[in-house]
């Protein structure tokens, strides 16, 4: 399945707080099947064939548009695949580190969310890269910068960082999402999944978001 010029629907729209203004993009739509929760594991996303398109482009968008905050409402949605006991579930948001956005505020800023438009993102020809294409290899290097870093707020994880990182982490989701379609059809029960770091490789504040396809509902 090729990602180049498939199109997600989007409602962009603008929340204030004090003289701040954000622009938060978020779904037209909630995704059928797309499932976060966070557990002693780790960060577990659960997706459908849709949902993984979808989290490809906003990954993309969120690399390219310094100044959005994009925001995947997951915690209402009806399915709960992927729990485990005592693991809560969580919204997510991707935003580029130079916002400088607080954290603690996203539960103010989400709730002004107000005077929404659609608008339809198309994924362009040669975003997000293969690694072997565009990368060397880093990111084990101490001087390197470019790593993703998670932050949890108001039942929501944050993925923060710079355009490199997340284009370094977009080029996994996006062979992810391409090649999972054709090797499930063949293999309906295997394990396909895309492992995102966050965080420098070692530290204590190093995490991993897991994203799997989902078998029962892909």
């Amino acid at each position: 399945m090729r990602l180049e010029g498939r199109e997600w629907r989007t409602l962009v729209g603008t929340a204030r707080l004090g003289a701040a203004s954000y622009r938060v993009i978020r779904p037209e739509r909630l995704p059928a099947h797309a499932v976060l929760h966070d557990d002693r594991a780790g960060h577990q996303l659960s997706v459908d064939k849709a949902a993984s398109v979808e989290l490809v482009i906003a990954w993309w968008l969120a690399a390219n548009s310094p100044r959005s905050l994009i925001w995947f409402p997951l915690r209402t949605g009806a399915l709960d695949c992927g729990a485990s006991p005592g693991s809560r579930r969580l919204d997510l948001v991707l935003l580029h580190h130079s916002l400088g956005f607080r954290v603690s505020e996203w539960k103010q800023v989400r709730s002004r969310f107000a005077a929404p438009k659609v608008h339809k993102v198309t994924m362009p020809a040669g975003a997000l890269p293969s690694y072997e294409a565009g990368f060397p290899d880093e990111r084990f290097h101490r001087e390197f910068r470019d790593h993703l870093d998670a932050k949890i707020a108001a039942d929501t994880l944050f993925v923060i960082g710079s355009r490199v990182a997340f284009e370094r982490a977009g080029a996994y989701l996006r062979e992810f999402a391409e090649a999972s379609p054709a090797f499930l059809a063949g293999k309906p029960e295997a394990h396909c999944c895309a492992e995102i770091g966050m965080g420098r490789y070692g530290s204590h504040s190093y995490a991993e978001l897991h994203v799997e396809c989902c078998n029962r509902h892909w």
